[in-house]
């Protein structure tokens, strides 16, 4: 409803409405200008309904926003003092000043002879003579009456970048907030109230503001889209279903809505089902992160402090080396100085005694030689010190050398053992590799084997850089080792596996056995064979078949026969599975179990086997 005051203003918008209404298209045509007044008295067609419809749905929003406290401010204020237009004039490009705040304003610009509407800087030239506009006036007087200007204006919304305008708003737009897909139009909030008054009782469907109402408007027929064409998947217009999509399968746009609704409630649920799941996930993976955290470094504190207390038990032993070499070295020498002591003593009276017979045996006088050499040939040189048995120049030598031996022994068993923990180490994960489906993807996880001629029976023979073994009829000049098998043709890798390792075997022959088997199997007695113990996995492939054999006991496998085997061990997951490999790839046996031990790949064969390089 419109206010009482609206009765005031409808005189004002009566003198108003003498100017005619031009559409774009007859502003632009040249026999607009020969238009006589009568023209308003004819038809109007619906372009020119359209724009007057909106001329006046604009005009009346902006005096009902007057009493709104919207743009009745704008309209009425000045924007050079910000105040109720005082003696309201406009200028020709249409904004509104008070008489004396305009004067002043273009008196400034006299001595350049350009003027400017301070809002939208037009110039004119020459200065423009300004006359009262009776029309602002009178509004002005009727605010001033009602008292409105006193009160504060609300906060305007304002149409910003990305927002969607009021079609109905003049000069500063507001912000739309409902679309009509009848008048195809936006309007603010009083504005889409007017829209409502205007139209009670019509089917105007209203939805939310849209800056794309062009989009649901059929582009053949200009009508509004609301027909769903299924046999094309697009929307259509009533008049579409005659013509192009005559005889396909059309419902109402509202009734597919409804069926994709329900279907889009479906999507809902499948998609907050996999939410919740991927939640969990997110969740258990938290927690194991901070777990493994927390593992990490307590193995990091653990194993610094225990690498610090191997140092000092080295440092230690290195102290108590060189204390007990001092130690030696002290007694050796002090029993040294103590012989070299008594040696030089020895060798000065020696020496006073071979000067006392070389004077002797110059004398010429017979009586003092026979007196003196009855004295001197009684002194004996007697001596305590045994004869002196110097050892070779090598003394320490051995000590050195037996260290040197310590530290090669040390070294090597620090290789082993730091391949046993990096192994360790390499295998903590957080999350378990996906299952590969393709050869492409388990040769990621490829290794390179290589034989260990310490394992290998005597009537194997390893080439190919121990890649390759043939069994042979000629025993093999092999050493006598502890590994060695000694009653069945086979041998070990040199590799431990206990990660995600995969590798392939090229087989030919009677039969060859692919395994994997625990360091400690036997290598002398009759169990010692692959799969006859619980130490041991292995695939057998002959001309015959396959079969699988673990603790003595043998499964059938059937599969297409393929001279090369793959293998693919998750030590972790306690899988083993075997596959024949060609063209195409075939599972041909998995195993699932706990492994305890590090796995050594081996073979037990009459033929030849080779390890593929991937």
């Amino acid at each position: 409803m419109l206010s009482k005051d609206l009765h005031y203003i409808c005189p004002l918008l009566a003198r108003l409405s003498d100017i005619p209404v031009q559409t774009k298209n007859q502003a632009e045509s040249p026999d607009s200008r020969e238009a006589t007044p009568t023209a308003q008295n004819k038809p109007l067609n619906q372009e020119t309904k359209l724009i007057s419809g909106n001329l006046l749905l604009s005009l009346i929003g902006r005096f009902t926003m007057a009493e709104a406290h919207f743009a009745d401010m704008d309209l009425m204020t000045c924007s050079i003092c910000l105040d109720l237009l005082k003696d309201p004039v406009t200028t020709a490009c249409g904004h509104s000043y008070c008489m004396g705040c305009i004067k002043e304003s273009w008196d400034q610009d006299d001595l350049k002879g350009v003027y400017r509407c301070p809002q939208c800087r037009q110039t004119f030239i020459p200065r423009p003579v300004l006359n009262r506009s009776t029309v602002l006036a009178e509004l002005v007087e009727k605010l001033k009456k009602t008292g409105l200007q006193a009160a504060p204006p609300p906060a305007l919304c304002y149409a910003g970048p990305g927002d969607v305008a009021c079609d109905s708003c003049t000069g500063r737009k507001l912000k739309a907030v409902k679309s009509c897909l009848m008048c195809l139009a936006s309007y603010c909030d009083t504005h889409l109230k007017l829209h409502n008054d205007l139209n009670r009782g019509k089917k105007h469907k209203l939805i939310d503001a849209t800056g794309q109402l062009q989009e649901k408007i059929c582009s053949h027929h200009d009508k509004l889209l609301e027909v769903y064409c299924r046999t094309d998947q697009q929307c259509i217009c009533y008049l579409c279903t005659m013509d192009e999509h005559k005889g396909h399968d059309t419902v109402s746009a509202a009734a597919e809505r409804t069926e994709k609704q329900r279907q889009l409630g479906m999507s809902q649920q499948k998609v907050q089902q996999r939410f919740q799941e991927r939640e969990k996930e997110l969740k258990s993976l938290q927690k194991a992160v901070k777990s493994l955290k927390i593992s990490a470094q307590a193995a990091v504190e653990d194993s610094d402090q225990i690498f610090t207390d191997l140092i000092r038990s080295i440092e230690r032993r290195s102290s108590e080396v060189k204390e007990l070499i001092r130690a030696q070295e002290k007694a050796q020498v002090s029993q040294a100085e103590g012989f070299l002591e008594q040696l030089k003593q020895e060798i000065a009276e020696l020496r006073k005694r071979s000067t006392e017979l070389e004077q002797l045996s110059h004398t010429e006088d017979h009586i003092h030689f026979l007196q003196s050499y009855q004295s001197l040939s009684s002194i004996s040189v007697s001596s305590d010190l045994p004869s002196i048995v110097v050892r070779p120049l090598q003394y320490f030598g051995d000590v050195s050398k037996t260290v040197s031996e310590l530290r090669e022994k040390l070294e090597d068993f620090l290789k082993g053992e730091w391949t046993k923990i990096s192994t360790i180490v390499n295998i903590v994960d957080v999350v378990l590799p996906p299952e590969p489906k393709t050869r492409e993807q388990l040769l990621q996880y490829s290794c390179q084997l290589t034989l260990d001629p310490n394992t290998a029976h005597t009537h194997l023979s390893l080439s190919e850089g121990n890649r390759k073994v043939t069994y042979t009829d000629q025993v093999q000049p092999y050493p006598d080792h502890p590994d060695r098998f000694t009653n069945y043709n086979q041998v070990l890798c040199r590799e431990g596996l206990s990660g995600r390792c995969y590798w392939e075997v090229e087989w030919s022959g009677v039969y060859v056995i692919t395994a994997v088997s625990y360091k400690d199997i036997s290598r002398t007695e009759t169990c010692s064979r692959f799969g006859f113990n619980n130490k041991s996995w292995g695939l057998q492939c002959s001309r015959g078949g396959y079969c699988f054999r673990h603790n003595n006991v043998v499964t059938k496998v059937s599969g297409p026969q393929s001279s090369r085997v793959g293998v693919d061990l998750d030590h972790k997951a306690g899988t083993l599975s075997f596959y024949s490999v060609s063209d195409t790839m075939t599972l041909l046996h998995r195993v699932q179990t706990t492994f305890t031990q590090p796995l050594y790949p081996g073979f037990w064969l009459s033929g030849t086997a080779e390890l593929v390089k991937l």
